[in-house]
């Protein structure tokens, strides 16, 4: 089969600006291609196994964690890229790495670190996936993190659109060392990393709400796109089994989500003809998005969602039993900073802030079951109700 040509607007790996310790270049692979491959034998990808994204890692083995998540985020990255002429490779690198700076407990968890380290510059998941691929990974022996290629690092970065300042205190940090052009959109390809993340997790939370019974198949027959849906497999297929229909419906909200993606993408490419990847960057407004029919149906689903899973009685009071592990872990590194690991722990004359860092580095990098089993091994006072006590 002969390979699409890629678009001029597409970043190319053969002009990549580089990385910031210099290579030389791979005989087998492009630059991007070692980007992902890298990312993927990072011990942080790993981890993403035992990290979960609303439920407790411990609930059940239906529910998503950010590892799954991210091969799906990266696999619809992958055909929207290769349909737009993209470098497929980068659009991949950026999915599989845009959740490594979330800590335990998910969106949860952010929060209650947030909360801890506002006196120091408060902790922002993105700019903790620029910390770690830049610095906390250190099995290299020319270089701390991963050394990645500027493309994939901005895409990190940014890929949800420009940072604003103040910038969060880790990505300040970075952009000091290497300017990454916050103040503008990232690349196509990161562009579709995004997108494939609001497709991947609306697509899997309907699902996995539906495992733990928040709400059921009737609920959702009666959204925008997803009632569509449904009726169009009982009309295709009457008296289908319950999971098949399922898994049949939800199947279709998620290539409609994929084909308006590509069709209104192909669209504001066309119309703005950028001649580079600099000068897509450079447009101001987004190229890779929803038509406005389907954010207006994207959106019902977030408030559906948001109301009926992400604020159910069951999920807040797990929410707020995972803020207080939080809380408390960081309260006792804090507190006595001998009790980190030796390769955790700030060196001799550290400040607090400085201190502070390394402790939300630790407790960032660990997953549900390592925090559960540290909280408990560290703070037996503090026993709680709805988390497992099992050892």
């Amino acid at each position: 089969m002969t390979e699409t040509p890629r678009a001029p607007y597409a970043c190319d790996p053969e002009r990549s600006r580089g990385r910031r310790h210099p290579e030389p270049p791979s005989a087998w692979r492009t630059a991007f291609q070692r980007d992902r491959d890298r990312i993927i034998h990072s011990s942080a990808f790993r981890r993403l196994k035992h990290k979960t994204q609303v439920f407790v890692e411990h609930e059940g083995d239906y529910f998503r964690t950010r590892l799954t998540h991210s091969i799906e985020v990266a696999q619809v990255a992958r055909t929207v890229a290769g349909v737009l002429r993209l470098d497929t490779d980068l659009a991949e690198a950026v999915a599989l790495a845009h959740d490594l700076g979330h800590t335990p407990f998910g969106h949860t968890g952010e929060e209650a670190l947030d909360a801890a380290m506002a006196p120091w510059g408060g902790f922002d998941h993105n700019a903790q996936a620029i910390r770690i691929v830049t610095d906390l990974e250190r099995h290299y022996a020319g270089f701390d993190g991963l050394n990645l290629t500027w493309e994939t690092l901005e895409g990190i970065a940014k890929h949800n659109g420009p940072v604003a300042p103040p910038l969060p205190a880790a990505l300040a940090a970075y952009d000091g060392v290497e300017a990454l052009e916050l103040d503008t959109h990232a690349g196509a390809e990161a562009q579709v990393a995004a997108l494939a993340d609001d497709i991947a997790y609306n697509n899997h939370d309907l699902l996995d709400g539906l495992y733990a019974g928040l709400f059921t198949d009737a609920d959702l027959a009666e959204l925008p796109l997803v009632g569509g849906c449904y009726g169009a497999i009982d009309a295709a297929w009457p008296g289908l089994a319950p999971d098949r229909r399922r898994h049949e419906a939800l199947r279709r909200v998620f290539g409609a989500m994929v084909e308006d993606a590509i069709a209104e993408s192909r669209a504001r490419l066309a119309a703005a003809a950028p001649a580079s990847a600099d000068q897509l960057r450079r447009l101001g407004h987004p190229v890779v998005a929803f038509s406005e029919p389907m954010r207006a149906q994207v959106a019902a689903i977030r408030r559906f969602l948001f109301a009926r899973m992400y604020r159910a009685p069951r999920v807040m009071e797990m929410r707020a039993e995972v803020t207080a592990v939080v809380q408390d872990l960081f309260a006792t590194f804090l507190g006595d900073p001998a009790l980190l690991p030796a390769e955790w722990q700030p060196e001799a004359g550290a400040s607090q802030g400085e201190t502070a860092r390394a402790v939300a580095d630790y407790i960032a990098g660990m997953t549900d079951r390592f925090a559960l089993q540290t909280h408990r091994r560290l703070c037996p006072g503090a026993a709680r109700g709805v988390l497992p006590t099992r050892r």
